[in-house]
């Protein structure tokens, strides 16, 4: 009898060890065990990336006391002691992730990237690798634990902005002000282990991620950064990487501006929606208009758009940039079918606007558009068109003639943010060559007066 209840205790110490190494792996390879809606296979998630074109970027953290830039002000507006003390003060009691998970979805945005470390080396989660983080300031929580699990709950992918450069931390070899100032001594290799392990434990801890968006490499080169790339992705094979590592990585990253058009090599567009990434009181906010026009553009160019917000000191998304990111969403809701799971073309963007397209239809965003053309005339394609019509409008006449393709507009007006021509095509659009703008035209659409 005694022997029967050692061994029955035996296999239950056996059953709560394995249990234990279960939970143990699945920690440390949360991609194995997860079930997220998103794709993990590389490629399948790159593509999935370009069909969202849409995401919200988070610039955030200490330095949204002051209301300076966030890294670059550390050693200009802001004195370096005072600076790096600020976090000793940071209690941003009303940070709600739920809330900034939600503002997003409103927007229709499909993915946040948010600040995890920036130029000044103020880590927003609790790290081993650093007392310089959030869990050392009177907030005393891990706001990428709580936006990484609301995003899960709201069906959001989640990435991570990491800074390549770290201002703060004494083995990188530049310090501030502005990454100018060389340090006596330094370790850029026990620096670069510092960051992988940092970038590992950000994977583990809060993955499967969408993306690494790494920036300002300085002194990483591309074979540095290429390492960088190649540990993470032993931890998770199918992430995503931007191409600021040192290395060229997966996409291009244009800034403050609309990228160019390109078949090659996926891009994103990252772009304040203020005047500065980080949190600015009295901020100068930009326009629906600028901000969706900045997304249509971006669409029709073939790349994505991140658009930047800046939380305030107390957590809060300011309540401007909240409306303008719902007027953003409603334009969505209603046109967002021209913009979601679209490539670029085939008319390559111009002054007149940007043409998306998927399955058989074409969708010509007109941005500047007078509206006292009678006809548009386009370069001809080599299928048939079967449809035209203006979208929340009537349909249109469409004449094909030699190499010229017209569009008989009629009296339709002139819609808000833009007008929307959806064409009809007998074939695949996605097999029409893109069509260049004609060296000596200043603008890509004629118009027909009389």
């Amino acid at each position: 009898m005694l022997h029967e209840i050692r061994q029955s205790r035996i296999s239950e110490f056996i059953s709560l060890l394995f249990l234990i190494l279960v939970f143990q792996y699945s920690c440390s390879h949360p991609e194995s065990f997860s079930d997220s809606p998103f794709p993990e296979d590389h490629d399948e998630k790159l593509e999935w990336w370009k069909d969202t074109r849409f995401g919200m970027f988070i610039h955030w953290g200490p330095v949204s006391l002051k209301g300076t830039e966030i890294g670059w002000s550390r050693g200009n507006e802001v004195p370096v002691e005072e600076y790096d003390n600020l976090y000793k003060q940071f209690n941003p009691v009303n940070f709600n992730a739920d809330e900034w998970v939600s503002v997003a979805k409103e927007a229709g945005m499909k993915y946040i990237v948010f600040t995890s470390k920036h130029h000044d080396g103020f880590c927003n989660w609790d790290t081993r690798y650093t007392d310089y983080n959030i869990m050392n300031s009177p907030f005393h929580r891990d706001v990428m634990a709580e936006l990484a699990a609301a995003c899960k709950k709201q069906g959001i992918a989640l990435g991570f902005y990491y800074s390549t450069c770290d201002w703060h931390h004494p083995d990188f070899p530049l310090t501030s002000p502005g990454g100018k100032v060389e340090r006596e001594v330094y370790d850029l290799d026990r620096y670069t282990e510092y960051l992988k392990n940092q970038s590992i434990e950000i994977i583990e801890n809060y993955g499967p991620l969408l993306v690494m968006w790494y920036d300002v490499p300085q002194r990483f080169d591309s074979i540095r950064g290429q390492k960088v790339i190649d540990r993470i992705r032993e931890v998770q094979p199918g992430i995503l990487v931007n191409n600021r590592s040192g290395a060229k990585g997966d996409f291009d990253t244009p800034e403050q501006r609309i990228g160019s058009f390109q078949n090659d090599r996926p891009w994103e567009t990252c772009m304040t929606i203020g005047t500065q990434w980080a949190w600015k009181p009295d901020d100068i906010i930009k326009s629906t208009e600028q901000c969706l026009h900045s997304l249509i553009r971006s669409a029709g160019g073939d790349g994505n758009f991140l658009l930047n917000v800046g939380p305030g000191p107390d957590g809060q998304i300011e309540p401007l940039q909240v409306e303008r990111l719902k007027k953003i969403g409603a334009w969505l809701d209603d046109y967002g079918f021209t913009i979601y799971g679209t490539r670029g073309g085939p008319f390559k963007p111009a002054d007149w606007g940007v043409s998306t397209r998927k399955g058989n239809k074409i969708y010509l965003h007109l941005l500047n558009w007078s509206g006292d053309s009678p006809a548009l005339i386009f370069p001809s394609i080599d299928m048939e068109v079967k449809k035209c019509r203006v979208i929340g409008g009537g349909p249109l006449v469409c004449r094909k003639k030699d190499d010229e393709m017209m569009i008989e507009l009629g009296n339709e007006p002139i819609r808000p943010i833009n007008t929307i021509i959806e064409m009809e095509i007998d074939g695949n659009v996605m097999d029409i060559m893109p069509i260049e703008v004609k060296p000596d035209s200043l603008s890509f659409i004629k118009t027909v007066k009389g």
